[in-house]
Order: C-alpha cells, then sequence, then structure tokens
C-alpha cells in the first residue's frame, strides 16, 4: 500500500485496492486535501493518527437537476416556518455533523484534525455550509468542498425533522444555476438515492472528474 510522504503527491485512484483504499499516512493539510479530491480521493478514518485515503468502487453522484422533490416534501417546504442560509456559521455546521448520533456508528471520522482542515478550507473559499433555520436556532445543514463545478458532500445533519433534506434540496437549486455539473456524494446509501443519487463505477466517476 502506498504511504504518503511530505509532497502532496497520491497514486492514481484507478489502481486502490479492493476495498477502495488508495494510500495511507500523510497529513491533513488543506492543501493536501484539495488535491486529494481534485482526484477523486477523500480522507476516510477514525484517528487523525491513522490517516487513510479513498476511492470506493461503486461511488454515488447526485446531478444537480435530478434531486428528487416528493409531493409530501413539497407540501413539508410549504407548512413550516424557516429560512436557509450558505456560509453563516460554518464552524457550528460542522461540529454538529461530527457531534450528531447516527444509527449503528459509535464514534464520527469527522476528528479534530479534519474539523480544523476543513475550517482552514472554508476560510479559503474551498469549504461551503448550508444552515436550516428556525426562528434563531440551526435546526439542520450540511457542508462540504468546492471544486468549482463539482460539489463534494462531506456530510448533513438534523435536529428536526427533514432539516438536512432542506439543505441538501436549496444546495441543489444554487448549484444548478451556478452549472455545477453534479454533486459527489461518496459513498452509495440508500437515503441518498432515494433523493436521487446514483450509483456509478469508480471508472466512470474518475472520468467525469
Amino acid at each position: 500500500m502506498f504511504h504518503l510522504g511530505e509532497e502532496f503527491i497520491f497514486p492514481n485512484p484507478r489502481n486502490a485496492d479492493v476495498h477502495g483504499i488508495v494510500a495511507y499516512g500523510g497529513d491533513l493539510n488543506p492543501f493536501r486535501i484539495l488535491e486529494a479530491y481534485k482526484l477523486g480521493i477523500f480522507p476516510w478514518f477514525e484517528s487523525d493518527q491513522n490517516l487513510m485515503w479513498w476511492s470506493p468502487d461503486p461511488r454515488m453522484i447526485l446531478y444537480t437537476d435530478k434531486f428528487k422533490v416528493s409531493k409530501s416534501f413539497k407540501s413539508f417546504l410549504k407548512k413550516i416556518n424557516y429560512k436557509v442560509t450558505f456560509n453563516k456559521d460554518f464552524e457550528f455546521v460542522i461540529n454538529s455533523c461530527a457531534n450528531i448520533k447516527r444509527i449503528n456508528q459509535k464514534g464520527t471520522w469527522i476528528t479534530e484534525g479534519l474539523i480544523k482542515s476543513f475550517i482552514d478550507l472554508h476560510k479559503m473559499g474551498k469549504a461551503i455550509s448550508v444552515e436550516v433555520w428556525v426562528d434563531d436556532d440551526i435546526v439542520g445543514g450540511l457542508y462540504g468542498l468546492d471544486l468549482d463545478d463539482i460539489f463534494c458532500g462531506e456530510s448533513m445533519f438534523s435536529k428536526s425533522s427533514n432539516a438536512s433534506k432542506i439543505a441538501l434540496y436549496y444546495l441543489t437549486n444554487e448549484l444548478r444555476k451556478n452549472n455545477y455539473r453534479f454533486i459527489d456524494c461518496q459513498v452509495p446509501s440508500e437515503h441518498l438515492k432515494s433523493l436521487g443519487g446514483e450509483v456509478i463505477s469508480r471508472s466512470k466517476f474518475l472520468d467525469l472528474l
């Protein structure tokens, strides 16, 4: 397995192992993270001391014009009193994503080191957050990395019904207006599939990049 050194160089993700692991080691320098995402690679680990870099096969993407809006969700959007902002409180969003309890997960892969790096990326204008508010409280949101015409979704959280779904809905609308091609959803899930996510091979994903 390829061990990363000080230079921000990655092996070809097409040569990832059977699990999708491309390399290990290195650090969480924001510029290393940017280089990884541009190549279709992302960090995924449980400890800042054991960094792992992945390019899974298959991959999930969501085209910005294919977000599924059900009749019940349309009705829900009309009934509740909420507002949506972009980049209003990135740190709150990423920390909420790290701390939210998830089914069948004991901990989080959003470590302190990764949070610091993404806050730096946010200050560089490369990491984006979406916040969903009810009154003065953020009840849901998401964050990810902006590659200019592709958005790499990192994580979502909800403190009330459908809050993260609202964030994704507004994000896809904004991305579509600005001619983004798709959202990289990374690892396939039934939830994202129900919202329009498509499962494709790693090879096709890398071709799209």
